[in-house]
């Protein structure tokens, strides 16, 4: 007894220690990690692309712990603090030796454009470019530096853009898996692989008009970055690839050198005095966005789109899903707000749920009949539910390879009864009700009725979508179905088919804001994006809801066991699986 009453003291003092002790750690060490410090006098700045890459920063304050992100939004606000800091010298880009998404390599190479031109020397240092996705991407950013270095004995392998789908037919027939989908319309190929065990004609179309927009947009901002003629960077890069010191002959890159050669170059021409500093801690030295003039508002939604409020993710890692409730929240917030003048809605989707999208749809409208203007700006993908909570926007700004439109929409389920049937494992269903009522067990397909009631619900959702893209972009639903479909277009593309008003990115959607809003000179950016604090995260995990799931979950976590983080990343998962009714999502780009 004595023994059974000191293990349970251990583990409760272990439960207190945890539940106690680890949060109020991980909240001093969040306060501090905010707490800004002075700029070291005159800097050379450093960007490292090598790490993640996100479009938008977490939404939580614990992102950090799970080994952190670097992010679009941020990396472009801090350069352009910098342009007129006069501490800022110079600007040192590490190059991924992979593929960036094209969309973010776009905002990041604008960015650069602009600190250039204030006079301010960028050198892109590369340890090689190996073929992988979008590799003609990071190529582009390193072209748009001042200098281009790569370090001798590397590889220059930015040849093209290649895409890989796996299509599951065969093993689904060999295996009696039914797949029972509904697609709206051919082009939404978002389920093709279930479906068909090669691309369809009109898959293929799809997939390559895109690709090839995307590959064009590269190589020509490239060429006119290096003052060069397109069709000849194309052939060149085309017919390698290269070791270093061919692509220095061949005019691709400016210089050879090792890294330290490439900063020391810099420092050198930034004065004797004259530091290192890492870009992100330059950005906490000098706190986020513009501080005077009138206010915009901006508000950032980021991943798949779900309905409800950000709960069920791990309060510990990146938060990747967009929570209607939250951005609604945050739409209405600023619409009622009398000191915002207008709205700037960053959009990094693929798509998701059909009522999450047309939640946050509505705040929009709400927004717009308060005479807030509303201007979208899309990251790497606005697509499908991505587009729909941008269709009637006041404008839309995309990047030229931004991935948009996909306007349609696919839903189903996969059959497995007969498939378990072969290893004797048999499901059987019980239900009361109609007959629709059992119309997502997995024991088998569709009935007759079935098939009707769910093709019937996908017309519906496919027609609501083409109305509100319609009313949204002043076109008629004929022509939005023509150019619907579930095609997915780049935003240049997308701009020559009225789906866009202006390509380009995050400051040229401020200033369509500024001059919709009739805003003159500096204005006030107001980050409106819903984010946790410390205690609410902390509530989340600990909630009364699923206090014993989340709290051993996280114990498991911060003691590095990965698979409480897998469990924690599924919950998430689930969440918007479950939402049977519909879904409007996109093809994740590739990188």
């Amino acid at each position: 007894m004595k023994q059974f009453l000191t293990t349970m003291a251990g583990v409760f003092a272990g439960l207190t220690l945890f539940l106690v002790g680890v949060p109020f750690l991980l909240i001093v060490i969040a306060a501090g990690a905010t707490r800004p410090a002075p700029v070291p006098g005159e800097v050379v700045l450093q960007l490292d692309l090598r790490s993640p890459l996100t479009d938008q920063d977490a939404q939580n304050p614990f992102a950090a712990f799970s080994g952190g992100s670097t992010s679009v939004m941020s990396v472009i606000e801090a350069l352009h603090r910098a342009e007129s800091d006069r501490r800022v010298k110079g600007l040192l880009i590490r190059l991924p030796e992979v593929g960036m998404e094209p969309g973010a390599a776009d905002e990041i190479r604008l960015a650069l454009r602009r600190f250039e031109a204030a006079g301010k020397p960028v050198i892109a240092h590369s340890q090689g470019l190996y073929q992988s996705g979008v590799v003609t991407s990071t190529y582009m950013v390193g072209a748009a530096a001042g200098e281009f270095w790569m370090q001798p004995g590397s590889a220059l392998q930015a040849t093209g853009l290649a895409v890989e789908d796996i299509f599951f037919k065969r093993f689904f027939d060999e295996y009696r898996i039914e797949p029972d989908f509904e697609q709206r319309k051919e082009f939404k190929n978002a389920v093709n692989g279930y479906l068909h065990s090669d691309y369809t004609a009109a898959h293929r179309t799809a997939q390559l008009s895109w690709m090839n927009s995307v590959y064009a947009s590269g190589l020509n901002l490239a060429a006119s970055d290096r003052e060069m003629d397109p069709a000849v960077l194309r052939a060149r890069l085309e017919a390698g690839p290269y070791s270093a010191a061919q692509a220095l002959e061949l005019k691709l890159i400016d210089k050879l050198g090792h890294l330290h050669e490439a900063k020391q170059t810099l420092l050198t021409a930034a004065g004797d005095d004259a530091r290192l500093l890492d870009l992100s801690a330059y950005a906490r030295s000098i706190g986020s966005l513009e501080r005077s003039g009138p206010t915009i508002a901006l508000i950032e939604a980021e991943g798949p789109i779900t309905t409800g409020q950000n709960g069920l993710s791990n309060p510990l890692a990146p938060s990747t899903m967009i929570f209607s409730d939250d951005v609604a929240e945050a739409l209405y917030e600023a619409a009622e707000d009398d000191d915002i003048k207008a709205i700037v809605l960053r959009v990094n989707s693929p798509g998701g749920s059909d009522t999450a999208s047309e939640q946050i749809l509505a705040a929009v409208r709400a927004a717009k009949a308060a005479d807030k203007p509303v201007v979208v700006s899309m990251g790497t993908y606005g697509a499908s539910g991505g587009y729909w909570i941008a269709s009637e926007a006041s404008a839309i700004v995309a990047q030229p390879t931004t991935l948009t439109g996909s306007i349609g929409v696919y839903g189903g389920k996969l059959a497995l009864g007969p498939a378990l049937a072969e290893f004797g494992v048999d499901m059987r269903e019980l239900g009361v009700g109609g007959d629709f009522a059992g119309v997502y067990g997995t024991g088998g397909s569709f009935t007759p009725a079935q098939a009707a009631a769910f093709s019937s619900m996908m017309d519906n959702v496919y027609q609501e979508f083409i109305i509100r893209v319609a009313r949204g972009r002043n076109l008629t639903p004929q022509r939005v179905d023509e150019i619907a479909r579930g095609r997915v277009w780049t935003g240049a593309q997308a701009k020559s088919l009225g789906l866009v008003d202006e390509v380009g990115g995050f400051y040229q959607a401020v200033d369509k804001a500024k001059a919709l809003a009739g805003l003159e000179g500096e204005v006030r950016l107001r980050r409106m994006t819903p984010h946790a604090t410390p205690l609410q995260a902390l509530e989340r995990a600990l909630g009364m809801g699923s206090v014993s799931v989340k709290t051993l979950a996280a114990a498991a976590w911060v003691l590095g066991d990965p698979r409480a983080q897998g469990m924690l990343d599924t919950l998430a998962a689930e969440r918007l699986r479950a939402q049977h009714s519909a879904a409007v999502l996109a093809p994740t780009p590739v990188r």
